[in-house]
């Protein structure tokens, strides 16, 4: 059983070693996002996480060490509690090293994660989410996802579409509006270049059927992509 949702980003600037010269600016949304990770440590310290990512799609288990080296700095992160660093995989994908990361911050004692296509239909993504709520367990959710990169901003490719879309996102997050979250339009997503899309409706797809309070903790676009975190609990 699911017993609490933590929705996050998942951009290498959470890590403060991989961004020396901006930890300030960076500030804000990491300490939502490990804020959000406590929440979710303090209802189960066993973690599941969905993630979408377009190179790999499949299970990574709680026994996965992972480097941070391809973003910049050799930074070892782990899915699970006293796993070792020496057999560290140097290709794990990004999702799946910020949910070890956020495992570390928010002391939970382990994490597995499940990675779908990001660019895949709103019934796959639900039912992953369907099949990831039967758990003979009482486990916590944690939702990885970025939104669009096409505010304005850095990016240099602003859409003003953008701001409408992750409006959306915020509005269905805030409110744990299943409907809304499955009607996140599929092709408009991929345009915007918005990743978490496929994640947010497994979700749905997770919480489908319950009642939940949703809290949300931050929602900006501070360099041009849209990240959202938040804290659903059964009501």
């Amino acid at each position: 059983m699911i017993v609490g949702v933590a929705v996050v980003p998942h951009p290498p600037l959470l890590v403060p070693e991989l961004v020396a010269g901006a930890v300030a600016e960076t500030e804000a949304v990491r300490r939502a996002c490990v804020a959000a990770g406590k929440r979710l440590a303090a209802l189960s310290r066993d973690w599941l996480a969905i993630a979408g990512d377009p190179h790999f799609h499949g299970l990574t288990s709680a026994d996965a060490v992972g480097t941070f080296r391809g973003y910049g700095v050799d930074k070892i992160v782990s899915l699970a509690e006293g796993a070792g660093a020496d057999d560290v995989d140097p290709g794990l994908p990004l999702p799946v090293l910020a949910a070890g990361w956020l495992r570390e911050q928010a002391g939970a004692a382990r994490v597995v994660v499940q990675t779908i296509d990001p660019v895949g239909s709103v019934n796959d993504s639900k039912r992953v989410g369907e099949r990831l709520a039967r758990q003979d367990r009482p486990v916590g959710l944690l939702v990885l996802g970025d939104g669009s990169s096409r505010h304005p901003g850095p990016s240099g490719h602003p859409d003003e579409r953008s701001v409408g879309y992750d409006l959306g996102v915020r509005e269905a997050l805030a409110t744990a509006d299943l409907d809304a979250l499955l009607g996140l339009d599929v092709e408009l997503a991929a345009e915007l270049n918005v990743s978490g899309r496929a994640a947010w409706q497994a979700l749905a797809g997770a919480a489908a059927g319950r009642s939940w309070r949703a809290e949300l903790l931050y929602s900006d676009a501070p360099f041009g992509v849209g990240y959202h975190v938040a804290c659903w609990e059964p009501a």
